[in-house]
């Protein structure tokens, strides 16, 4: 996953203050950062164990707390928005840079600085928006806690604000100054045509779909604009220039996509994955499959496969599964003989093949905006990921037929029951999560931090490794983390509706329902369409905008809810990581080290690997619904 890069090294980096302005813009950058990461470091604290209390309330004591779900929501924004202003204080906005990053330096470094003045351009036309809504919603009263909603509510224009501040505070430290006029003039200019140009956009009607969501997402996007900012400018702009509505409504959709309970996962099952690493655990689980097939012609390669299995079982985010398994692995792929580009290949296939496995964000996103079931497409989401882990081991059993076995030991009985007695309080973990969820313990949101204590506890009473000096700068990257993504849902929301009122999902459903070929042709358009949205997007915002428009469309076609959420999440899998757009791909190859070069001939027969299976998985139907519920 790229994220964004910052005009230099960032005002926070106080070897680099040399005047008595840097060292000021240094020490407020310091102060900003205080006042951030430690209240959103507490906020996941306190969801934790707020969501913690009321399983255990309501399993154990047959005492539910009515308050709990209320305060967990109140906070849940407020931990959305602190997040997104680290992400931006540190740069870490998912953003689109295959393009930027084939850019001379002096370019790149220009662009970099436009990404910023683009965000602070949204940040400015919405930041009135957000009060407004914030004072409208003082009057409603919340029913449990029975406080203004105006305290949740506040966490908009708050952000957005610290926001604002942190990108004057980016500007504020480039020392080109030409360039930063220059960055500010191309945005100034492009504001001021775009509203010269009113009239116009008025009378062309649903052309300017194409003209803002396409045409202008599509130029933020590749220039290097956060993802976020580049689906808040291009609605913005429509709203504003197109339509007659008021540009607030644009604030109650942010407000709408990120305020959903169930996306409270993400932030959880995001630190989950981080102690789950720091916890040992992810490494007994690969110690142990390494024991068993470590001494077979690309052994190593199967373990890779399963444990990124596994272990997305439990972490539920891609970033944290490959940094789990690829240090513990890879030093001994090396030594071998396998080549780097073979193994960054296979590392950025199995991200893909996992991307169905519970708790998978994508699909915990897919039943926010859609309302299916999350327990169902848990349960769902298993044998899918297993049938592509099956043909990714053919690709590897092929590839390594003619390979010599010379120093590979196998691992005696004894060492193979040690490495298993090691990892069995890991391998249950998996386990214990599901049987929570479907024996009705706890909801997918509540059961990720039934594994957050599991994880705790093991790993400081069974594995003795957890350090616990790295927990408060976890919980600070979970929060950054999560505000990055749940900031994109919240823009990403409101051009979903944006779309649907101006009648465009209307004209794709007329349109999707004529294609040749039925349901099947209905299936193969969405797996190409979702490749492409996949690499271009990612999986979280391409199913924010366009899961609601297609998903009633299979419906009509008859496709069942949870298949159809596989396909497209495999699809999707498949274009995240992907050559040459897929961000995947080189999130993989930062975390292997390896230049992205030279994984791009051996991925291929990896990803046809991934592309037979989606057209498997699709093709039945059963693989996917055979469990849901």
């Amino acid at each position: 996953m790229h994220t964004s890069h910052a005009p230099g090294q960032g005002p926070s980096d106080p070897s680099l203050a040399t005047t008595p302005w840097q060292r000021g813009v240094a020490a407020a950058d310091r102060l900003l950062g205080w006042l951030t990461e430690v209240p959103a470091a507490l906020l996941v604290l306190l969801e934790i164990l707020v969501l913690l209390a009321g399983v255990v309330s309501r399993y154990a004591l047959h005492r539910p707390l009515t308050w709990s779900d209320e305060l967990a929501a109140m906070m849940f924004l407020w931990l959305a928005m602190l997040g997104a202003v680290i992400a931006l204080r540190r740069s870490a906005h998912m953003r689109m840079t295959a393009l930027v990053d084939l850019a001379s330096p002096e370019t790149r470094a220009f662009l970099d600085l436009l990404a910023t003045v683009a965000a602070g351009t949204f940040l400015l036309l919405i930041g009135h928006g957000a009060f407004e809504f914030a004072i409208e919603e003082a009057i409603v009263t919340t029913p449990s806690l029975e406080i203004s909603n105006a305290w949740r509510a506040a966490a908009l224009p708050c952000g957005i604000v610290l926001m604002g501040l942190s990108a004057l505070l980016k500007l504020a430290e480039v020392t080109d100054w030409r360039r930063l006029l220059a960055a500010l003039a191309v945005a100034a200019t492009a504001v001021a045509v775009l509203w010269a140009m009113r009239p116009l956009f008025q009378s062309l009607g649903n052309v300017n779909l194409l003209i803002f969501f396409v045409f202008i997402v599509a130029a933020l996007v590749l220039s290097g604009v956060p993802i976020a900012f580049s689906f808040g400018l291009a609605t913005f702009g429509y709203i504003a220039l197109a339509t007659s509505k008021p540009t607030i409504v644009i604030v109650g959709r942010m407000d709408e996509g990120m305020a959903h309970l169930v996306l409270l996962a993400v932030p959880l099952f995001v630190f989950l994955g981080v102690v789950l690493e720091l916890s040992g655990m992810a490494k007994a689980m690969v110690r142990f499959l390494a024991s068993l097939l470590g001494h077979v012609r690309g052994g190593l390669s199967y373990v890779l496969v399963g444990g990124m299995y596994l272990v997305s079982g439990i972490s539920g985010s891609k970033a944290a599964d490959m940094a789990a398994l690829a240090p513990v692995l890879f030093p001994e792929m090396r030594k071998r003989g396998m080549p780097e580009g073979e193994m960054v290949a296979l590392l950025a296939a199995t991200g893909a093949q996992t991307e169905t496995i519970p708790p998978s964000i994508v699909l915990i996103t897919i039943g926010s905006v859609t309302g299916i079931s999350i327990a169902a497409l848990f349960a769902g989401g298993l044998v899918p990921a297993l049938v592509l882990a099956v043909l990714l081991c053919f690709v590897v059993w092929w590839r390594n037929r003619k390979v010599a076995l010379t120093g590979m030991v196998r691992a005696s009985g004894g060492e193979i029951g040690h490495a298993l007695l090691v990892a069995l309080p890991a391998l249950a973990l998996p386990f214990i999560i599901r049987a929570a969820v479907v024996e009705g313990i706890a909801t997918a949101t509540e059961v990720s931090t039934i594994g957050i204590a599991y994880a705790i506890l093991a790993g400081a009473l069974l594995y003795r490794q957890l350090d616990w000096r790295k927990l408060w700068p976890a919980l600070v990257d979970t929060a950054a983390l999560s505000g990055a993504i749940l900031l994109i849902i919240g823009t990403a929301t409101g051009m979903a509706w944006a779309l649907t009122q101006s009648g465009f999902s209307r004209q794709l459903a007329e349109a999707m329902t004529q294609l040749p070929g039925g349901t099947p042709g209905f299936l193969a358009v969405s797996i190409l369409a979702f490749v492409v949205l996949g690499s271009v997007l990612e999986g979280i915002p391409a199913i924010v905008v366009f899961g609601p428009l297609l998903f009633p469309i299979a419906k009509q076609f008859g496709v069942h809810d949870v298949h159809y959420s596989m396909v497209v999440v495999l699809a999707m899998g498949i274009g995240l990581f992907a050559p040459p757009f897929g961000v995947g791909y080189y999130a993989a190859c930062a975390i292997s080290r390896v230049s992205p070069s030279v994984g791009m001939r051996p991925i291929l027969g990896y990803l046809l690997a991934l592309l037979v299976g989606t057209v498997v998985v699709a093709a039945v139907p059963a693989l996917s619904i055979g469990f849901a519920k």
